[in-house]
């Protein structure tokens, strides 16, 4: 495929010139191929450009591209030593995107599907939040800062970095599964707002806290070894480990409405999946004469799922 007039080998030196010029381009060198080096940083910003003007091939500072008409990356830098900027436009592909970045990559609210052509080592956050990804297929191997996929329209997470240094979000997706997941998150996990029922897949490490809000669990099982907080609410197992540590819901228990809920959790699928929650519930609802404190309770749950 030939790049148009501005791409072309055969573009002289006065049109690159006055194309630096018309965006403010400076500290420049112009390549054989009619590519052009940077020193510094290149502002795009909100242009209305549906082409790149220029092929870029190494810009040492920031690449911003954002809020234009872009259907290509095609003219991108291939190093940026910088953070690279191009969310906001119209991609469908991002191909032809730097394979270096030093610093951040933003490609948010594009029309990405996949995360095909994407740099595979991020040295900062990697965000590609507000597409239309099915997948985490072509992501970064690895990335140095956050890794952030909220808001798409994932069902797992196959693909994705499996080694984070910052927080890791993939929230309001329609996960039904925490597979591929990363093995290793030095910040935050939170994966709520999904329609999650189990946490299988969930890295056993994860730096602070780790959130699994608003999904369908119904046990715990699988959760990480090693967290700083834990936050489960909006869960039908929240509903009943609530009983055990909000005094206000313990102090509640003996009437009958909320016996019936517990009841109505202790189904089928829990007494297979949980059957150590279960015993629990029981010994409490049916264990009259010798009725277990609250203080055991807490106690015994803490014991069996390291809650905190």
């Amino acid at each position: 495929m030939k790049y148009i007039k501005t791409f072309n080998e055969s573009t002289n030196t006065s049109e690159i010139e006055a194309i630096c010029k018309k965006y403010n381009i400076t500290d420049y060198i112009i390549n054989d191929d009619g590519s052009i080096d940077v020193d510094g940083e290149v502002d795009l910003f909100n242009k209305k450009l549906k082409i790149l003007p220029l092929k870029f091939r190494k810009v040492s500072g920031d690449f911003e591209c954002s809020n234009n008409q872009l259907t290509s990356l095609e003219g991108s830098p291939q190093s940026v030593g910088g953070r690279f900027y191009c969310s906001s436009n119209q991609l469908t592909t991002l191909e032809g995107a730097p394979q270096s970045i030093g610093g951040d990559f933003y490609c948010i609210s594009n029309q990405l599907t996949s995360l095909e052509g994407a740099p595979q080592r991020v040295g900062g956050n990697f965000y590609c939040n507000s597409n239309q990804l099915t997948t985490l297929e072509g992501a970064p191997k690895s990335v140095g800062g956050d890794f952030y996929c909220r808001d798409n329209k994932l069902t797992s997470l196959v693909g994705c970095p499996q080694s984070i240094g910052g927080n890791f979000y993939c929230v309001v997706n329609q996960l039904t599964s925490l597979e591929g997941a990363p093995r290793s998150v030095g910040g935050f996990f939170n994966c709520s707002g999904n329609q999650l029922t189990t946490l299988e897949g969930i890295p056993q490490r994860v730096g602070k806290y780790f959130s699994c809000y608003n999904n369908k669990l119904k046990n715990i099982d699988y959760l990480p070894k090693y967290y700083r907080e834990l936050y489960i609410g909006d869960n039908p197992i929240s509903k009943i480990l609530d009983l055990f540590t909000k005094p206000e819901e313990y102090g509640r228990i003996s009437n009958r409405e909320d016996k019936d809920l517990i009841l109505d959790f202790i189904d089928r699928e829990i007494i297979q999946q949980d059957k150590l929650l279960a015993n629990r519930l029981v010994e409490f609802l049916y264990d009259i004469d010798k009725p277990k404190t609250r203080e055991e309770l807490i106690e015994l749950l803490k014991n069996d799922y390291e809650i905190r």
